[in-house]
């Protein structure tokens, strides 16, 4: 049993050791080399991203009143014209009746003038009165004409005037939260509630100018790029995958001068609801790349924001050499842009150990790991414990 114990310790310690932190200790100057070679692969961009419904309307009292109902509950799914807030309408009715008074008053005094004016007309023909008799019993009649069509106006604007009092919901779609309680004193300037149209969702995120600008230069401009992205992924809040793709369906022409970017619009379908209007996540673009030099990270070093690794001449001597990599990566590997062609050969551990212009005996990778195998079996307890110190 300690013997088991003995060599996974060694074992770890030497793996970690053969990392692109250091090597094992082999009493020679062999060193893991790799072939520079193509291949395809798949790498994802990542942008942070802002979850709306497609269609957010924010609800707003037309008229200044106490809420004296509220017919909904946060999150309930409304259809469009329905009731879900109801204001003190008492003056408005009163105002309503006031004026539909005023209407009936005008409508009498118009059927007055209608006869008056019909019997101007026959004592005119049979020569009773005189002409200007009837002009005046005509003005009369067309001033009651007049009114009645005033009154009637001020009755169709107190009627809608008391319809403000009854809020209704303008779009299908899920109330969101209701901040004011039943009687607040709410005008035009207070918003009662939001309605989302969830059934599918706009996510939205920003890409830099540089990027939108390459995009548009491959695939024949901005509107071809758009039609030619990919199916997107959304990571939610809670770092789970949502369960369906979306696609790219806009994008702002402006570019904003503050950051640099511009704003894509993503439609995601949301038959469920999982997705809620206002939360947040990370837009996943997947990007396809062929014929590429890609090579691990870990045989990969740092230096003022620089990254190189050791070429081996045809001397079997190293070469510090600075390399360009894609932004994007995986974690574990990169896509080396410029630095790097096909044929090259790199180390892939013990970098730290190396310098420039330094000579190594060249080793595959297979046999650099049987040799850690090796050393780690004939280790001792005394050994491991001090390599550890």
């Amino acid at each position: 049993m300690k013997k088991v114990l003995m060599f996974a310790a060694a074992s770890m310690l030497l793996a970690s050791c053969g990392g692109g932190g250091g090597r094992p200790s082999f009493g020679d100057n062999e060193f893991p080399v790799v072939t520079v070679g193509t291949s395809s692969t798949t790498m994802q961009s990542t942008y942070p991203a802002t979850i709306k419904g497609v269609q957010d309307v924010e609800i707003h009292p037309k008229v200044q009143g106490f809420i004296t109902q509220i017919n909904v509950k946060e999150g309930q799914t409304v259809s469009a014209g329905e009731v879900i807030f109801v204001l003190d309408n008492v003056t408005y009715q009163a105002q309503v009746r006031q004026a539909q008074a005023q209407v009936n008053t005008s409508t009498a005094a118009l059927n007055t003038a209608k006869l008056t004016y019909d019997n101007s007309q026959k004592l005119f023909e049979s020569g009773v009165i005189g002409d200007y008799e009837l002009k005046s019993s005509k003005n009369s009649y067309e001033s009651a004409v007049a009114n009645l069509a005033a009154a009637q106006a001020s009755l169709a604007s107190a009627k809608e005037m008391l319809s403000f009092c009854y809020v209704k919901s303008p779009a299908a779609g899920v109330v969101g939260s209701l901040p004011l309680k039943v009687g607040t004193l709410v005008s035009a300037s207070n918003t009662l509630t939001t309605v989302s149209n969830i059934s599918s969702m706009e996510v939205y995120f920003s890409m830099t100018e540089k990027d939108v600008l390459a995009m548009g230069k491959n695939a024949g401009g901005l509107a071809g790029a758009i039609e030619a992205m990919p199916a997107v992924k959304l990571r939610l809040a809670d770092g789970t995958e949502y369960g369906q793709e979306g696609r790219v369906t806009k994008m702002s022409g402006v570019i904003d001068a503050t950051t640099g970017s511009v704003q894509i619009i993503a439609v995601f379908p949301n038959a469920e609801k999982v997705l809620k209007s206002g939360g947040s996540g990370t837009i996943i673009i997947p990007s396809s790349n062929s014929d590429v030099i890609i090579i691990p990270q870990s045989c990969v070093s740092e230096l003022q924001d620089k990254k190189f690794v050791y070429i081996l001449d045809k001397d079997n001597k190293v070469k510090y050499t600075e390399i360009k990599v894609d932004p994007q990566n995986d974690g574990n590997t990169f896509i080396v842009t410029e630095g790097l062609k096909k044929g090259d050969k790199y180390i892939t551990n013990g970098i730290t150990k190396l310098h420039d212009g330094m000579e190594i005996v060249p080793i595959t990778p297979e046999k650099y790991q049987q040799k850690i195998t090796d050393q780690a079996k004939a280790m001792s307890a005394g050994d491991i414990v001090g390599a550890m110190k």
